[in-house]
């Protein structure tokens, strides 16, 4: 992946969701986790 490229609000979102959820196996829960540390930096007002 180029150093430019995040993860869209829509893909971290769905993300977020599958590390909630029990029932997501542990290999779904490490490619949402990956997804997730690529997300931007929320930026402070």
């Amino acid at each position: 992946m180029a150093k430019d490229e995040k993860t869209s609000k829509d893909v971290a979102s769905k993300a977020s969701e599958q590390l909630k959820d029990e029932k997501s196996t542990p290999d779904q829960k490490s490619v949402a986790g990956s997804a997730l540390t690529q997300t931007p930096d929320k930026k402070n007002k």
